[in-house]
């Protein structure tokens, strides 16, 4: 299965990989009269944690959207693995479909609010994608759903409907299907924060053993514990740029830009 860097524990680098698996360069987005993105650049290694935060509207999950284009940039180019496509008004039509299916076949993507199938089976939901989108062979996917399902501790809810299960269990449904394609770089967008406190941790838990197996991430998140504990990267966005960017204990402990200090602050002191 694609994602986890074959041999390495968390925080090592591979000698072997002498480049990123994601490259962004230059990225515009705008709605309207409203630039949302003004030209990010970032770059992440094989098996890292990227996390992004930001007041709300400062662009973040733009970026993390605009990375499987779910969001079509108005300009720049995101590059994951050896597929890279390079967006501008000329991109459009047939070739525009063809690129943005390229990228998003590299990305598994974990949403807010779960977007599960709510006719469908925990298991069905697991294995759409592969079977539909990819051709592969249904009891192929059917095993590898099963044991994904096994990984986030809910083999025994195989059977039963979203409906059935709580935020929480949903959430890791959502992890599994975005697991299942094979994906190189897994995207988190705030993925607990429609969750009701108390389920928060069950979420967190399952992504933090994904970094420790090495699974190349980009998580949008107010979760500054999660950050400080897991992400190799933390980038801090507003206004559509890039504010500041470190590791974790230089960005969230010690940063150097007064914008960042006072977001930090406020997510401390909210009054």
């Amino acid at each position: 299965m694609n994602g986890p860097v074959d041999g390495l524990r968390k925080g090592e680098v591979n000698p072997d990989v002498s480049e990123p698996l994601l490259e962004v360069r230059g990225l515009r987005k705008s709605f309207g009269d409203h630039q949302v993105l003004r030209g990010i650049d970032a770059t992440a290694a094989p098996g890292s944690v990227t996390v992004l935060i930001g007041p709300s509207g400062s662009g973040k999950t733009t970026v993390l959207r605009s990375l499987n284009a779910l969001e079509v940039p108005d300009a720049g180019t995101v590059r994951i693995g050896d597929v890279s496509v390079e967006f501008s008004p000329a991109l459009r039509g047939r070739a525009l479909q063809r690129a943005t299916t390229r990228l998003r076949a590299q990305s598994g993507m974990v949403f807010q609010s779960h977007n599960l199938f709510p006719h469908l089976s925990v298991l069905q939901n697991v294995i759409e994608g592969p079977v539909l989108v990819q051709g592969r062979p249904r009891e192929q996917a059917r095993a590898e759903g099963l044991a994904l399902l096994e990984r986030v501790g809910l083999a025994e809810k195989a059977e039963q409907h979203p409906y059935q299960l709580s935020g929480g269990q949903q959430q890791r449904v959502g992890i599994a299907r975005a697991l299942a394609i094979r994906p190189q770089i897994v995207l988190f967008d705030e993925p607990t924060s429609a969750l009701d406190p108390e389920l928060v941790g069950e979420v967190l838990a399952v992504m933090k053993d994904l970094a420790a197996e090495g699974w190349t991430m980009v998580v949008v998140t107010h979760e500054m514990r999660f950050a400080r504990q897991v992400a190799d990267r933390v980038l801090f966005l507003d206004g559509g740029v890039i504010v500041e960017q470190g590791p974790p204990a230089a960005v969230l402990e010690d940063p150097r830009e007064e914008r960042t200090r006072r977001f930090l602050q406020r997510l401390i002191d909210p009054i």
